[in-house]
C-alpha cells in the first residue's frame, strides 16, 4: 500500500514576508524522526534557521514523537542539522549579514528517493 505524499507547509511564512531566494536542503535525521514525518507528523510553524561555525541549523521545527518509538525516540523540537553544498551556504552566510534578511522554512517534503527535503527560503 502506497502512502500519500507528505508536503508540509509554512503557510504564514509565505504570507508575511517577500522571499527572494529558494533552496532545497537535506536534513539529519534520526530513525524515528524521518518515520514520524512519513506518516505527516510534523510542523514548520515558527521555525527559522540560523548557522553556527558555517554549518546551516533550524531550530523549532516540531517533529512528533514515533509512537511505537520506545526508549529510542527523539525529542520533538530538537535543533537540526540543514545540507547544503558550499556555495549556497555561503550565499546565504553573505545575505544574512543584510539588515532584515531572515532564512525560514517553507516546505517540509519526501522526494522521489524516500529522503526527508526542506525548502528554505530568504525572506525580507
Amino acid at each position: 500500500m502506497k502512502q500519500p505524499p507528505v508536503n508540509i507547509k509554512n503557510k504564514r511564512a509565505t504570507f508575511d514576508y517577500e522571499l527572494v531566494d529558494t533552496y532545497t536542503a537535506g536534513i539529519v535525521l534520526t530513525g524515528t524522526e524521518i518515520k514520524s514525518i512519513r506518516l505527516g507528523k510534523a510542523s514548520l510553524v515558527d521555525t527559522f534557521c540560523y548557522f553556527v561555525k558555517g554549518e546551516l541549523w533550524v531550530k523549532n521545527m516540531h517533529v512528533a514523537e514515533y509512537f511505537y518509538g520506545s526508549y529510542n525516540n527523539h525529542t520533538a523540537r530538537r535543533e537540526r542539522k540543514l545540507l547544503l553544498n558550499k556555495k549556497e551556504i555561503e550565499k546565504l552566510q553573505r545575505g544574512t549579514k543584510d539588515p532584515g534578511f531572515t532564512i525560514v522554512p517553507v516546505r517540509l517534503f519526501i522526494n522521489e528517493k524516500g529522503l526527508a527535503k526542506l525548502v528554505v527560503v530568504g525572506k525580507r
